[in-house]
């Protein structure tokens, strides 16, 4: 346990050093929020029954895990297998098991910490509050974060090369984050878009956490089955899949 921590403490400062974890996972949430509701806050999302604040502040929780999801863990996995490093580690008493648990957990903190500096700068500054029951959002906000880093799993599972890894992270991430309504809010598609891409995975975690923070909790079954179909799917994908080398 002394060398899982001390390994995690190294690699979550390695995380809080990247400018790229810094800049996408924590910075351009919080930006968002703050232009979003200086422009149009407390006007109401279409027919959403949410104001643009209440829907960009569920929407936006849910950019650092899309971030860690997609950039942080298939990157990281990926390039300690093409340098060679995990088939180095296999035989080691640092074993990379170990490792990529670290890795794991550390872009699960960030997205946490970058949902913690939203929230404050939503509810201190903005005014923001939730109808719905706190803890069941964030037990639907962490199912939404165990499913695209399962995503993410399998993704660095099946690349073998940083070539592939990166074609396939570009058509998951940018797609997500910008048509599932993790950016831009859903309200202002057509509603054929919506329709279409409301069932990107990610699109489907942030159908369901509006639903709970609004207090509706009608209809969030099959929401929830599908984003633990794709955890447990993805999950033993990429446990199956993975090499070390």
């Amino acid at each position: 346990m002394k060398r899982f921590l001390r390994m995690y403490r190294v690699e979550q400062k390695i995380f809080f050093r990247s400018p790229d974890v810094i800049l996408f996972n924590l910075i351009m949430p919080l930006v968002t929020l703050i232009l979003i509701t200086m422009i149009a806050g407390s006007k109401n999302a279409a027919d959403s029954g949410l104001t643009y604040l209440q829907s960009s502040y569920v929407a936006l929780s849910t950019v650092g895990i899309c971030c860690s999801a997609f950039m942080s863990i298939p990157i990281t996995i990926v390039e300690l297998r093409s340098q060679g490093i995990l088939r180095r580690m296999y035989c080691s008493p640092c074993s990379p098991a170990r490792l990529l648990a670290c890795d794991t957990i550390c872009s699960g903190v960030m997205a946490v910490i970058s949902t913690m500096i939203l929230t404050i700068a939503a509810v201190a500054v903005f005014g923001y509050r939730m109808s719905g029951n706190i803890f069941v959002y964030i037990a639907l906000w962490l199912l939404t974060m165990l499913s695209m880093f399962s995503i993410g799993l399998m993704v660095a599972s099946l690349c073998r090369t940083t070539k592939s890894m990166n074609v396939a992270t570009s058509l998951l991430y940018f797609p997500m984050l910008l048509f599932s309504g993790a950016t831009i809010p859903a309200e202002v598609f057509p509603a054929g878009i919506r329709a279409i891409f409301g069932w990107m995975p990610l699109g489907v975690g942030i159908r369901v956490l509006k639903s709970v923070s609004m207090g509706c909790y009608d209809g969030i079954v099959i929401p929830v089955v599908v984003l633990a179909a794709i955890a447990v799917i993805c999950g033993t994908v990429a446990a199956r899949t993975f090499r070390w080398e």
